[in-house]
């Protein structure tokens, strides 16, 4: 039994006529026959039966035209589907980020996205660490993960997008304020730093960097932040010195009580995307990882080929 078969048999019932079937397939009346055959043959009972006007299905055809014309309206609807998602046309893209990536670092990329792909549906995830991207994306409950980019992971593919420079956030009545530059000795001073959790691949980055600079396990930490954006905004309320990336928009976002001092001896952030396989990624999630890659502001790495 193929399809083929199954979509001949309800096209004879729905004619009721070998020939009409055979003129509106452009073949042979005993080629529609054996498709016919082929069925009776596989359910071991006869489908249609034949009269001098035409043919009509049997009982038994009468169950199975029910069966294959709802089949196969559904397998027609799924193919039309599936050619939409290979041409890219319609589909979803699911997609996991931190709390304020979106804002940050995709909002150019998203309003032009739409705009080529008005029947989209996207899909945005807020996760709290890379480690939950990795189990979303092994669970395949994600095509695509932005995520601060460590060791590459078994299983996950990594392609880094933006470096982001570090900066530490301080109040314009700070005396650190008056500085070009934050030093290595101005972090190990600062009793209150504002500094991403224990758990966090930025925090990893920057522990691993502090014991480079000899600054032991890190300078002090007085407050933990789950995203950048409360670490800048808890800098304005006076609680500390907090130290970012330099985020697209964070200068000329209104922060008029702070002042961003670059930390050159840290080596920048890499950011960027993770997924299980490039290759198996579908035409519209790669089009969309693309098109923030295009629209994303910050300074690119200097190798962005994929990692992993």
């Amino acid at each position: 039994m193929t399809l083929d078969d199954l979509r001949v048999f309800v096209a004879v019932c729905r004619a009721g006529s070998l020939s009409a079937v055979a003129r509106e397939l452009s073949c042979t009346q005993s080629a529609v026959s054996q498709h016919v055959k082929r069925l009776e043959k596989e359910v071991g009972i006869g489908l249609i039966e034949r009269h001098a006007r035409g043919v009509v299905p049997t009982p038994a055809g009468r169950i199975l035209r029910a069966a294959a014309a709802d089949g196969l309206g559904a397998l027609d609807q799924a193919l039309r589907r599936l050619d939409d998602l290979a041409r890219g046309e319609s589909g979803s893209v699911r997609v996991a980020t931190g709390a304020t990536s979106v804002r940050h670092f995709m909002a150019a990329a998203i309003v032009a996205f739409r705009r080529t792909h008005p029947k989209l549906s996207l899909e945005f995830q807020t996760v709290s660490s890379s480690r939950s991207c990795f189990e979303a994306l092994a669970a395949h409950d994600l095509d695509l993960a932005w995520i601060t980019l460590g060791p590459p992971e078994r299983g996950i593919e990594l392609r880094p997008v933006v470096e982001l420079p570090w900066v530490l956030a301080v109040s314009e009545d700070d005396a650190l304020a008056a500085k070009k530059t934050a030093t290595p000795e101005d972090l190990g001073a600062s009793a209150q730093l504002i500094l991403p959790p224990a758990h966090a691949t930025s925090r990893a980055h920057l522990d691993h960097h502090f014991a480079e600079l000899g600054l032991g396990k890190g300078p002090a930490s007085g407050t933990g932040i789950a995203d950048w954006d409360t670490a800048v905004h808890l800098a304005e309320l006076g609680l500390g010195h907090a130290l970012v990336p330099d985020l697209p928009g964070l200068r000329t976002a209104p922060h008029h009580s702070l002042t961003m001092l670059p930390v050159p001896s840290l080596p920048p952030l890499r950011v960027g995307w993770a997924v299980r396989r490039w290759s198996a990624l579908s035409p519209l999630a790669r089009a969309f990882a693309d098109t923030v890659d295009e629209n994303c502001p910050g300074r690119r790495p200097a190798r962005p080929e994929p990692i992993g």
